[in-house]
């Protein structure tokens, strides 16, 4: 379980440093900025890399509404739930401490610009209401757990599969990066949250609430639409 909890830290750090360090690094960067699109293939190329990494150690979810989904469906056991929950956490929290070290280096740093945080309303980049970021948080973290419990159910050619859940969400990146600034992680967001305080703690909660929701719906829904593997089974990548 330490070799796991360690893989599960890991690789939410990389997804948050890697992912959240390019929105504040490198989108806007003067003339050579990667942009809403770079941004998007960052967050897919972290967890695509770290699935390959260290997927084989702790099965790769490296998000709580991942784990939570994969355990509705019956791919995780839920007595390992809030160990791998923390781990993600702490995991995204020291992500967002070192990016917070190095981008507080340049003399015109600031926390205002959001910090890579997720919010709605007057926070949302292109200024959705909280009903709009919900729906989004939701159908998107649904849609992201349908394809990781199914290319990872065996009916994919091995090694295939983090490809896949890392292109999915790249794609979900593109879709809602507008709305939310893109969260379907609640480890994600709550390490950005964290030193940005304020208006982006007080959203936090929709952005703990709407990813678990739609993790949980998609794997009732699995269930409903595939045979699964037994309760208790180790946990596939994400």
């Amino acid at each position: 379980m330490t070799k796991r909890l360690i893989a599960e830290f890991m690789g939410t750090f990389w997804l948050v440093f890697g992912g959240c360090g390019s929105a504040v690094l490198a989108a806007a960067f003067p003339d050579v900025g990667i942009g809403l699109l770079g941004v998007a293939f960052a967050f897919g190329l972290t967890v695509l890399t770290m699935v390959y990494a260290v997927g084989g150690i702790s099965g790769g979810h490296f998000n709580p509404a991942v784990s939570v989904g994969l355990m509705v469906a019956g791919r995780f056991s839920s007595k390992d739930l809030l160990p791998y929950i923390a781990a993600q956490v702490l995991g995204a929290v020291v992500g967002s401490a070192v990016l917070y070290l190095i981008a507080s280096g340049k003399a015109d740093f600031t926390l205002a610009g959001g910090f890579a945080s997720n919010g709605y309303g007057e926070h949302s980049p292109g200024g959705y209401a909280m009903g709009s970021a919900l729906i989004a948080e939701v159908v998107l973290t649904f849609m992201f757990l349908m394809v990781i419990l199914r290319v990872t159910s065996g009916d994919v050619p091995a090694g295939f599969a983090p490809i896949a859940i890392g292109l999915t969400l790249t794609l979900i990146h593109l879709i809602s990066i507008p709305v939310t600034n893109t969260s379907v992680n609640p480890a994600r967001s709550t390490g950005p949250a964290l030193f940005v305080g304020g208006w982006a703690i007080q959203q936090l909660w929709l952005f703990w609430v709407a990813p678990i929701v739609g993790a949980a719906l998609a794997g009732i829904a699995h269930n409903a639409l595939f045979q699964t593997r037994a309760p208790g089974a180790a946990g596939a990548p994400a």
